[in-house]
Order: C-alpha cells, then structure tokens, then sequence
C-alpha cells in the first residue's frame, strides 16, 4: 500500500535522511520516496498510516497532509 504524506519542516538532505530513517525504524522493508522541493513523502508500507505519521511526528516534523 502507497500513503503519501505532506510534511512540513523538511529543508535539507539531513531532513530526508532522518524521515526516511524514522519511517524504516517502523518498517525496515518499507519504500520511501521523498520530495524535498514539495515536501512530499510517498511511503510504500503494510504499516498504518497512523504509526508512520506519528513517527514523523516523532522525528521532528510536521504532517499536514495524508493520502
């Protein structure tokens, strides 16, 4: 299953780093795809959105949005 978050916060490589390692700390088989110019984060995940959000959440950054 395909969710794409919006995240605010994100303004760096270190930024995609740290979501793309709080994400796989949830899912280490998850596929995450970030966006950094639209703050667009698609996680290819059998984990539920909530949990991935709030591991964002957790790692500093603000999801405003989930598809």
């Amino acid at each position: 299953m395909t969710i794409e978050f919006q995240v605010e916060g994100m303004s760096c490589q270190h930024c995609v780093a740290a979501v793309t390692n709080a994400i796989r700390e949830q899912d280490g088989a998850a596929q995450v795809k970030v966006d950094l110019a639209t703050g667009r984060v698609a996680v290819e995940s059998a984990q539920p959105a909530d949990r991935l959000k709030a591991a964002i959440d957790e790692a500093g950054y603000t999801v405003v949005e989930t598809h």
